[in-house]
């Protein structure tokens, strides 16, 4: 597979606009890889939100590490955006923005461990993030996304190991860091990522349901305060490390993945 166009040219749509998603776009917008536009649902769940372009939708702009993201309304402001350097993003949950703006990669990095819709129709080159995708099936690229020997591998052919449900391993701590939400309900809470919290401590509550934390450390990210959640949704993360310069930085998973995307592109495009 080879296609003959700038990189600097190249347009690249992503769907999702949470933590890995911002990761892979951070990353390409890093290598002059600029004409990138963002899909997201109206309602964000994401958990890492200082590091997540989707924030955008709620606040109007959103910069993670010196790159700035801005909300749009229409496909015909992705062009305004692009002469900002800015990455619009948009509420698009069908991703009409992809007849649109016809681009050259799409990029599905919504890791929902399955396929919501992605095909690789969707544009010359069509990379998955992680289990849910079959390259040369419904994606021409995979990227290996669970932690370990493998994260960030460019797969050709197969699929990404399947989801292991385990969070990634912090000072000994991998499922007590991790807030799940209790019931369905609204989420609600006075506390803001950054502040550091202790073993026993009430971080929130999903109908008068507490959500409480089980370990010391940093709140590293938190689902916004108001947002509909269900039962067993990853609603916030406790880094034991306690320290709040990784709350509002892109993590080492984020950029692995980032690069393995730019990898693919340039397979394809960089002849």
């Amino acid at each position: 597979m080879s296609r003959s166009k700038s990189l600097n040219k190249l347009v690249v749509g992503v769907k999702g606009a949470g933590e890995m998603a911002s990761g892979v776009a951070w990353r390409l917008h890093q290598a002059n890889i600029r004409k990138l536009f963002m899909m997201e649902i109206p309602e964000p769940l994401a958990v890492r939100r200082e590091v997540s372009f989707c924030e955008a939708l709620i606040e109007g702009r959103k910069e993670v590490e010196g790159v700035e993201a801005v909300k749009i309304v229409e496909t015909e402001e992705v062009l305004h955006a692009w002469e900002k350097e800015q990455i619009p993003v948009i509420a698009d949950p069908g991703w009409s923005a992809i007849q649109a703006m016809s681009p050259d990669v799409v990029v599905d990095a919504i890791l929902a461990k399955r396929n919501l819709g992605t095909t690789m129709k969707d544009a010359p080159l069509v990379i998955g993030l992680g289990p849910g995708f079959t390259a040369g099936e419904d994606a021409h690229v995979v990227i290996e996304t669970n932690r370990g020997h493998n994260l960030g591998r460019v797969i050709l052919s197969g699929q990404a190991e399947p989801d292991t449900g385990v969070p990634g391993n912090i000072q000994g701590f991998s499922a007590e860091r991790v807030l799940r939400s209790p019931s369905h309900g609204f989420f609600r809470s006075d506390h803001h990522i950054g502040e550091q919290v202790k073993a026993g401590e009430i971080i929130g509550d999903v109908n008068g349901n507490e959500v409480r934390t089980i370990i010391d450390g940093v709140v590293r990210g938190l689902i916004a305060s108001g947002t509909e959640v269900k039962k067993g949704l990853k609603i916030g993360d406790v880094d034991p490390r306690g320290e709040v310069i990784c709350c509002r930085t892109i993590s080492d998973k984020a950029r692995a993945i980032g690069g393995a995307v730019l990898e693919a592109i340039l397979r394809v495009y960089n002849e």
